[in-house]
């Protein structure tokens, strides 16, 4: 049987990120396949133009999803399915990189504003913004401050319960980590974001990153003597 006292302890740092990550992309719908494509493709051309233009590097700009599907309806009359045309959607996943620094939050957010308005600018209205999210770049680099948390937190509590229990407390003799990144993830709506033109003004974007987190949980192992 296991001798010892067990005990698990959790560390926890709070991050500023320093990526965001949107998911954008152009939607059209024409009465042909060609059509629905030409647009879609002068409309892409433009939303990656914009991308370029406001220092995305081409790297960090990834196609997450291109599809032709058909749009049909029932006809009563007829008792069948009637196409009404095609739809064209080429999405992609765009990092934006905080080039004020990691620890410059409103950099991160004033940037990841001004792109999403120059994409809507260029993209109008067949611009599609589904979604946005918070990370950090390098999160092992955080590592090192959240086990120590996690360690010190588990022996604190070792202490505690070896004096309640009137045991001397050993050396740790078995010790299993679990670590854990949050990134913070604004979800996907499938809504468009798509304003007219002249609307448009810049950094009319309002955006805000937060902190996310990183968690760390250490079961520890202690040997103990009376």
């Amino acid at each position: 049987q296991p001798e010892g006292i067990w005990v698990t302890g959790m560390g926890e740092v709070f991050i500023t990120p320093d990526i965001a990550t949107l998911n954008l992309g152009i939607a059209s719908q024409e009465a042909t396949v060609a059509e629905a494509q030409a647009k879609a493709a002068e409309a892409m051309d433009k939303v990656m133009q914009a991308l370029k233009d406001n220092g995305i590097e081409a790297k960090d700009i990834q196609t997450g999803h291109f599809s032709i599907s058909q749009r049909s309806r029932w006809d009563d009359m007829k008792q069948t399915e009637v196409v009404t045309g095609y739809y064209v959607t080429n999405m992609v996943t765009v990092k934006i990189r905080n080039t004020a620094g990691s620890d410059d939050e409103t950099g991160l957010n004033d940037r990841a504003g001004k792109v999403i308005d120059a994409v809507i600018l260029a993209g109008g209205d067949l611009i599609r913004i589904n979604g946005i999210n918070f990370t950090v770049d390098d999160p092992a680099q955080y590592y090192q401050e959240v086990r120590e948390k996690a360690m010190t937190a588990a022996k604190e509590k070792a202490e505690d319960l070896a004096e309640l229990a009137g045991l001397t407390l050993g050396k740790p003799t078995y010790i299993l980590e679990n670590a854990q990144y949050t990134p913070i993830y604004g979800g996907y709506a499938n809504f468009a974001m798509a304003v007219p033109a002249p609307t448009i003004s810049a950094g009319s974007t309002s955006i805000s990153s937060g902190q996310t987190s990183i968690t760390l949980t250490v079961q520890v192992t202690y040997s103990v003597t009376k």
